[in-house]
């Protein structure tokens, strides 16, 4: 007889551990999700026939398993396609071309910064000559220890190109200063990249030659040019995982939270779940539970309560809580920047960087670049996603749909990307407890981390269960190792915890 595995959540780390349930073990995985549809923060919202990347979510990965895995659900296109190939109506991963850039002085700048003519042009000479003063400057004297994120930042691109790129829209995406922020962040989401691998990394594009491939291995994440993406959305490979889950026996139950885990001898024997609409309780026996729910909330939902110094950690984690207004468009400001449809004045970025300092909007995602299937009518109109970060009931947050709205769009025509009477609607879409943040309690995080490890048939994994910013692939490969370790393919839980924490992910040493 298989075990009973109870799975909190239904988005990228839930449904892949469901699915290596399924096609590995004879164990049926009950995942329950409260919301009504899957892929968590990776789902994709639709809204009048235009779809929603929430967030934004490449799929690429160093790992071969998690390629691999993507490439099993839904196939890509044929090895040597151009970018931007639309495949057989039968395949639905597209290979897509990567341009982010940065929106600074009115003006678009390289992202990654680099030293190009047009980067030198646009922060003119003296601006110029203290960023170099000032790299040089750390190279000699470097900062340490490196105590916060500015440290960081600094050690790797001195103090004049840490103020003027990353300082203030760092700040506008958490709420707090760099100064207040652990270096992990950096260590996680930035890893070994710096000026010397950036324009190392520009002059090796310049000797090579344009190809379909996908590789990943050996460039860093933020120099990654092509990435597969699912033709209608990344909720559309989630959607298929969910269905292989349900094909194999597994149970997905939505619109149903995880209240309270009861724990009888050091283990997890049950688990309360409410029904969202009635409010109904349901008590659940499991031998095992993987958790994607935010650790907070499952500290205080354990009955009996653990002890006071492990409450005192878990209520200091901090969150940081994000919307995404889907405003349509029927085109662009030109403003002489590149565009690549002049119907609609396209410009190529999948990502915006907003960094301009009168405005609000942290990033601003152009979903026709995503997928052209993301939009209803690509060739007339342009569909965007204006992307804040804020806290749950501030003044952002608290504003109704209609006045956030009419906000955005105010927005966006004050630094000159489009004009107000070019708007056709908009969509709101919430997104509470997005990013788990790298202060409060977080340098006591170990505390957590030991009690986690102590109840031996509870698996924290992927971005809020780990209180860690992993992208959907890290979060894959701590699932992957939760079910490993209920298989007993593991002896430690080590593993889990160690996806995400090197320049190379863990995985890679081991890859299949």
């Amino acid at each position: 007889m298989g075990k009973k595995v109870l799975i909190v959540g239904a988005g990228p780390a839930g449904l892949t551990a469901a699915l290596e349930l399924v096609r590995r073990s004879e164990h049926l995985p009950l995942v329950v999700e409260a919301l009504e549809m899957v892929g968590g923060l990776a789902r994709t919202e639709i809204h009048n026939g235009n779809r929603m990347d929430i967030g934004g979510h490449r799929f690429f990965s160093k790992s071969d398993w998690v390629m691999d895995w993507w490439r099993r659900i839904l196939p890509p296109p044929a090895e040597g396609s151009p970018v931007g190939y639309v495949p057989e109506e039968e395949r639905t991963l597209l290979l897509r071309p990567r341009l982010s850039r940065i929106y600074f002085l009115r003006r678009f700048f390289d992202y990654p910064v680099s030293l190009s003519a047009g980067t030198m042009k646009n922060l003119g000479l003296l601006r110029l000559g203290r960023i170099g003063l000032s790299y040089l400057w750390t190279r000699v004297f470097p900062r340490h220890p490196e105590r916060n994120l500015e440290d960081f930042f600094v050690n790797r691109f001195g103090g004049e190109l840490y103020r003027t790129f990353f300082k203030d829209y760092t700040e506008k995406v958490w709420g707090v200063p760099c100064t207040e922020i652990s270096p992990e962040w950096g260590a996680q989401r930035i890893k070994g990249l710096s000026v010397l691998k950036a324009l190392k990394h520009a002059a090796g594009q310049l000797l090579k030659r344009s190809s379909g491939e996908i590789a990943q291995k050996g460039v860093e994440t933020s120099l990654i040019e092509r990435f597969l993406y699912p033709k209608l959305g990344p909720g559309q490979m989630w959607q298929v995982v969910a269905e292989q889950v349900q094909a194999g026996g597994g149970d997905i139950q939505f619109g149903r939270s995880a209240r309270k885990f009861h724990l009888e001898h050091g283990r997890i024997t049950a688990v309360e779940l409410e029904d969202l609409k009635t409010g109904a309780l349901e008590r659940i026996d499991c031998d095992a539970v993987i958790s994607t729910m935010p650790l907070r909330d499952l500290v205080a939902g354990m009955e009996p309560a653990p002890d006071k110094e492990v409450r005192r950690v878990a209520d200091g984690l901090m969150y940081r809580d994000f919307l995404t207004v889907g405003l349509l468009v029927r085109k662009l400001k030109a403003n002489g920047h590149l565009v690549t449809d002049a119907r609609t004045n396209l410009v190529p970025d999948n990502w915006i960087y907003i960094q301009e300092p009168d405005v609000r909007i942290g990033r601003l995602q152009v979903f026709n670049n995503w997928s052209p299937a993301l939009v209803k009518a690509p060739e007339e109109t342009v569909w965007l996603g204006l992307e804040y970060f804020c806290q749950e009931g501030d003044d952002l947050w608290s504003r109704d749909d209609g006045d956030l709205g009419r906000f955005a769009i105010g927005e966006l025509e004050k630094i000159g990307l489009i004009d107000a009477a070019d708007a056709l609607e908009f969509k709101v879409v919430r997104a509470p407890k997005a990013y788990p943040a790298y202060f409060g309690t977080y340098d006591e995080f170990a505390v957590l981390r030991q009690w986690a490890d102590d109840i031996p048939n509870l698996y924290p994994v992927g971005r809020n269960g780990m209180h860690r910013y992993n992208n959907q692939d890290h979060s894959m490969l701590t699932a992957r190792m939760a079910v490993d370790h209920i298989l007993g393919e593991r002896l430690s839980k080590t593993d889990i915890w160690s996806v995400n924490t090197e320049e190379q992910y863990h995985e890679e040493k081991t890859s299949e």
